[in-house]
């Protein structure tokens, strides 16, 4: 048994665990959760006498562990995986650990089998894979064949089978009545693999009890209910009822509905006597990872500056639902990206479209021309006499002529002209010089012809 009283130990300033008391029975797995920086390395190591503590003590089997007889023959331990010579073969580096113990070299081939590596054990370690080296470290935890057993995620880098396996190890060792301890961030497989639970947050104890009970008393049940989709005036009837009877309901985005605070007889009476038909009435149970999220809420300390934005949104205290979504605006707490940017900007701020102006035939005109009251002047360049566009290549002599015209018009008494007549000096100019360039003769008479109608 592994038993902590009153266990403190700081690092100059920072108080990495603080006054821990707790006990590891044997004959149970026994999972050790909490979040980044809360403590779990630091306390295994002063459980292995790694780290001294600042204050309190912690022993195994009544004794510290520096104090125990030949301690690797008592207690094993996984804590860093990568803590092997990478030159060794696999077998040469638990063969080792076996003679600095007083293991007999054959207990070494029994757990190179144990944890399926008998075939590559004379392979050197640096080759292996993460996996790999998970199983040559769980080997030389189990080589002394210990009553007492610590692992720190034992099954990080494994694949399905291997994870399966592990918790096949662990609930065959415990059931053998061994201390076993393990620190998992795998919410999903310490549900299936942990009978008790110890939580810590910040250095400081947060729950010490069973799996079971821990869930029962950081989440709040509820059943499931659903009516036949194509009658809703019956869910509202229901819904109705239940609220009348003391039940909270809240609709399920795919039109089920949760009720909280009746039980699943006294949901199905009052579906009975509102002549209500249902299709499903369940109960549900919160996940392991639901009631560690609500418990440790406010015992994280590096949290996402953007949670909101990725849907990471801190956990609700027990019985407060989320907000439903509504219908076409997405699910709350959720942005959708920003449309794709049109104009070779991919990267421009979201904003107010930009107006592009149109061309004389409807195409996208050229980049602005300067002067914000004055008509853009696309034709420029002037296109050739064969193509179609080439009629208004006389419009290049419209504007000079207008930009000598009004020097000459204050003098005269016409001159007072509003700027909206300014196209009609572009028809004079054209009529008052009939005979262009040679190039430009069939657009002078195609404007005599406009000037004759």
């Amino acid at each position: 048994m592994i038993e902590a009283v009153g266990l403190t130990k700081r690092y100059g300033d920072k108080t990495a665990v603080y006054n821990l008391s707790f006990q590891v029975r044997p004959g149970s797995v026994t999972g050790f959760l909490g979040p980044n920086g809360s403590g779990k390395s630091t306390t295994m190591r002063m459980i292995l006498g790694l780290d001294n503590p600042t204050s309190g003590q912690v022993t195994i089997g009544g004794y510290p562990y520096r104090k125990l007889p030949n301690a690797p023959r008592q207690v094993g331990a996984l804590l860093d995986a990568k803590a092997v010579h990478g030159g060794r073969a696999a077998r040469n580096h638990l063969l080792s650990l076996a003679q600095l113990s007083g293991i007999p070299a054959r207990r070494v081939d029994e757990v190179l089998g144990v944890v399926g590596l008998q075939d590559v054990a004379k392979r050197r370690s640096k080759g292996f894979s993460l996996g790999m080296g998970q199983r040559l470290g769980i080997a030389a935890a189990l080589l002394g064949d210990p009553q007492v057993l610590l692992f720190d995620e034992p099954v990080n880098g494994l694949d399905p089978e291997g994870i399966l396996w592990v918790r096949n190890l662990m609930k065959s060792l415990a059931a053998e009545g061994r201390t076993v301890f393990v620190s998992s961030h795998l919410m999903s497989e310490m549900a299936l693999t942990a009978d008790h639970l110890i939580v810590i947050g910040r250095g400081q104890l947060l729950a010490d009890m069973s799996v079971k009970d821990f869930i029962s008393a950081n989440s709040a049940d509820f059943a499931r209910v659903r009516t036949p989709d194509t009658e809703p005036q019956l869910r509202e009837k229901l819904t109705a009822s239940l609220t009348e009877a003391g039940g909270h309901v809240l609709p399920e985005q795919d039109g089920a509905l949760r009720v909280t605070g009746l039980p699943l007889p006294r949901i199905s009476d009052i579906a009975h006597d509102a002549d209500v038909r249902l299709w499903e009435l369940s109960p549900h149970q919160a996940s392991l990872e639901e009631a560690y999220m609500r418990m440790t809420q406010g015992a994280v300390d590096y949290r996402s500056t953007i949670d909101q934005k990725t849907g990471l949104q801190q956990p609700l205290p027990p019985g407060v639902q989320p907000p439903m979504p509504v219908p076409g605006q997405g699910q709350p707490g959720w942005y959708a990206p920003p449309p794709p940017q049109q104009g070779g900007r991919p990267f421009a701020m979201p904003g107010q479209p930009e107006q592009v102006p149109a061309g004389p035939y409807g195409a996208p005109a050229a980049p602005a021309a300067p002067g914000a009251g004055q008509q853009s002047n696309p034709y420029a360049q002037p296109t050739p006499p064969a193509q179609p566009a080439a009629a208004p290549a006389a419009a290049p002599a419209a504007p000079a002529q207008a930009a000598t015209a009004p020097p000459a018009q204050p003098a005269g008494a016409a001159a007072p002209a509003t700027p909206a007549a300014a196209p009609a000096p572009q028809e004079s100019p054209a009529s008052a010089t009939p005979a262009p360039a040679p190039a430009s003769a069939p657009a002078a008479d195609l404007t005599k012809s406009e000037d004759a109608r």
